[in-house]
């Protein structure tokens, strides 16, 4: 038996726009407006079960969505301690050493928040927890989250989590079972192609 996991990556917002650690500020006004068209396009996929990160971006997108969903701890959003909320260019001119240390070991958090050896264990781990039996899981969580579960399942160095783009609304699909996991990546939701076979 297998479980198909279904990580679908939240809408844009602020944050996003300017390059912030997080914030967990709301969605913008796009991000909202798109959000909402995907819910009606009929792309969404069918599950058995329907999780989300607990930022407030997950949050507004599950409701433009249309998606009624239980709060996932193992998925929130990265830990990115004192950095939270700051731009990424303010943090690289105040604290050089750090970010370069952040960018180059997996298991820095010069932040004082989570590693992304951390990140990846965590994530890792809900992975790893879930039934083989479980059926169809969608989980809308933020663009690092849906990063760190690729790296784990398909075993990639951590260092690959950097090569790796997760735009905001589309779908990611990992089926398989622990320790044998199937990619499928990348699919936005806007235009049908949750549902579509590849063209």
């Amino acid at each position: 038996m297998t479980v198909r996991v279904m990580l679908i990556s939240p809408a844009m917002n602020a944050a996003l726009r300017e390059a912030r650690f997080d914030g967990d500020v709301p969605l913008d006004e796009s991000g909202t407006r798109r959000a909402r068209a995907a819910a009606g396009s009929g792309a969404l996929p069918d599950a058995d079960r329907r999780v989300s990160g607990s930022s407030r971006r997950c949050r507004e997108t599950a409701a433009a969505l249309g998606l009624r969903t239980e709060n996932e701890p193992a998925l929130r959003s990265w830990d990115m301690g004192h950095w939270r909320g700051r731009r990424m260019e303010e943090v690289g001119v105040s604290e050089p050493e750090g970010v370069s240390a952040w960018l180059t070991d997996p298991s820095a958090a010069p932040h004082g928040g989570e590693s992304l050896l951390a990140l990846c264990g965590r994530v890792g781990d809900w992975l790893e927890s879930l039934p083989g039996d479980g059926g169809r899981v969608l989980a809308l969580t933020e663009p690092a989250v849906v990063r760190a579960a690729i790296v784990y399942a398909l075993a990639l160095p951590t260092e690959a989590f950097w090569r790796l783009d997760v735009a905001p609304l589309t779908l990611t699909e990992l089926s398989g079972r622990a320790g044998r996991w199937n990619l499928r990546c990348g699919r936005p939701l806007e235009h049908g192609g949750a549902g579509q076979d590849d063209d």
